[in-house]
């Protein structure tokens, strides 16, 4: 498999090819009513979902771009403290931050100076394939939960 190929397979999943979903459709117009409803017995609502995505996409591409970059702490940074967004314009802003952040790891996976191979200095051993590949896996499968979540908020329709 070339380079060029790789990469357009990990770019395929980045904007939800594949088994992979997609964050547009997912997140389409929820109403502000379900963003920070529960669920009996599911301990996230739409917006904790929304919110860890952005701050998980955000810690991976800073991790893998700045060799200065703190991640937040574990697992309690990762997650907002609230069931609900405090305003819309709160929802709309993490909803744009995550859009940014993935085309952020897409211009880098995109950008034939990559080096997708190459060990991240500042790492442990990952490489920029593995952080775009995380992204993905990481984005696919909370993406599947907020789909769950709106099914049973009778927020989604197939």
């Amino acid at each position: 498999m070339s380079d060029q190929s790789l990469r357009e397979h990990v770019l395929y999943l980045l904007k939800g090819g594949g088994a992979h979903l997609d964050f547009e459709k997912a997140i389409a117009d929820l109403p502000e009513e379900f963003r920070g409803k529960r669920v009996e017995r599911v301990s996230h609502t739409p917006w904790r979902l929304l919110e860890h995505l952005r701050i998980c996409q955000w810690d991976i591409l800073e991790f893998a771009r700045d060799p200065d970059h703190v991640s937040p702490d574990f697992p309690d940074g990762y997650w907002p403290k609230d069931d609900g967004p405090p305003s819309s314009e709160a929802w709309d802003n993490s909803i744009q931050a995550f859009r940014d952040d993935l085309q952020s790891m897409i211009d880098m996976i995109s950008d034939p100076e990559t080096d997708l191979y190459a060990r991240i200095p500042h790492g442990d051993g990952q490489t920029i394939l593995r952080e775009a590949l995380l992204v993905a896996d990481h984005n696919a499968y909370h993406l599947g939960q907020l789909v769950f979540l709106r099914q049973c908020l009778g927020a989604w329709e197939d």
